[in-house]
């Protein structure tokens, strides 16, 4: 009977990887044709005089009120000029996001035919690492000087667990999570689970739309930091319901286990070796485990209140 189970399992994973497979081929078909346009380039060798015919091209990016003054001090401002040549330096051609990009449209689109590919614009933010991409219907802005590398010597005076996901290969990331936030409907968030299940949904939207990326990657971990997760997934739910966390409105709960931070925050002696965010992380094994049990579509999903999928999810850390 052993065997038998086992084979069985065998045979719907190799079904599930040939399905999976040619799902991929079929979204490889879809046809791409955005553009990057290198903003940040095209005004690093700007001059005062090009500066109408870029507000013509951009007019979306030069505000009203900030006068044409700032913009030419900005042209040979020191810092400036130092993140354009980190940015030709780091980025080169920039095509490799560019590739990863083109496959997350093709993503889109097989999974909404409505979906249709945005003006992509590259700019430099002086490292405003808070608002590296805004995504519109029609629109993409990435603050490319947010990608340089994380140990770019740019980056010293950011704390370590953000500058891990600074970047290129994480680009592609932040921008799959920005398109996630727009299909996502939840009620309001109150309780710990409601915001494990709203980042789980998140999540699981990068399996869809970037399957070509790491879990680890997805998540804006390094490799360690998700076998930890992976390793001790029973303790940490076991925290969690020991501890009646998931329906509790404690204010607390989301620093501690949802937010950006350095560890989580189970007040154990373990804390310091835990990466931050392991409520997002329980959260996507939930929503995995309910499509995994339901058959539901992506869109369907992304609808859905917390405890519904919750309480259909059957979801149980591996042992």
């Amino acid at each position: 009977m052993k065997q038998i189970v086992v084979f069985s399992i065998i045979i719907l994973t190799f079904l599930s990887c040939k399905s999976d497979n040619a799902i991929e081929a079929e979204i490889l078909k879809i046809e791409s044709n955005f553009v990057v346009e290198r903003f940040d380039k095209v005004f690093a060798s700007a001059k005062p005089e090009s500066l109408t015919q870029l507000k013509k091209t951009f007019p979306f990016l030069f505000s009203k009120r900030i006068p044409d003054s700032l913009w030419i001090e900005r042209m040979t401002d020191s810092f400036q000029v130092a993140l354009n040549d980190a940015i030709i330096k780091e980025l080169g051609d920039f095509n490799t996001p560019t590739q990863d990009i083109k496959r997350l449209f093709q993503h889109l689109r097989y999974y909404d035919q409505t979906f249709t590919e945005p003006r992509v614009i590259t700019l430099t933010n002086f490292v405003d690492y808070r608002n590296k991409i805004v995504v519109t219907d029609s629109l993409v802005l990435i603050a490319i000087d947010n990608y340089l590398g994380s140990e770019h010597e740019f980056y010293s005076g950011i704390a370590r667990y953000i500058t891990k996901n600074m970047k290129p290969s994480q680009i592609v990331v932040d921008l799959a999570k920005a398109y996630g936030e727009k299909q996502i409907f939840q009620s309001e968030k109150k309780t710990l689970l409601d915001d494990m299940i709203y980042f789980g949904k998140q999540l699981y939207f990068k399996d869809k739309v970037i399957p070509f990326k790491t879990d680890a990657e997805k998540i804006g971990y390094i490799q360690d930091e998700l076998e930890f997760a992976q390793v001790n997934e029973e303790m940490i739910w076991t925290q969690f319901v020991q501890n009646e966390m998931l329906y509790s409105t404690d204010s607390s709960l989301p620093a501690r286990f949802i937010a950006d931070a350095p560890f989580s925050k189970f007040y154990l002696e373990l804390d310091n070796q835990t990466p931050g965010r392991l409520g997002q992380y329980i959260g996507w094994q939930i929503v995995r485990a309910y499509m995994k049990n339901n058959d539901v579509s992506l869109q369907n999903m992304m609808q859905k209140d917390a405890i519904e999928i919750f309480n259909k999810s059957n979801y149980k850390p591996p042992k």
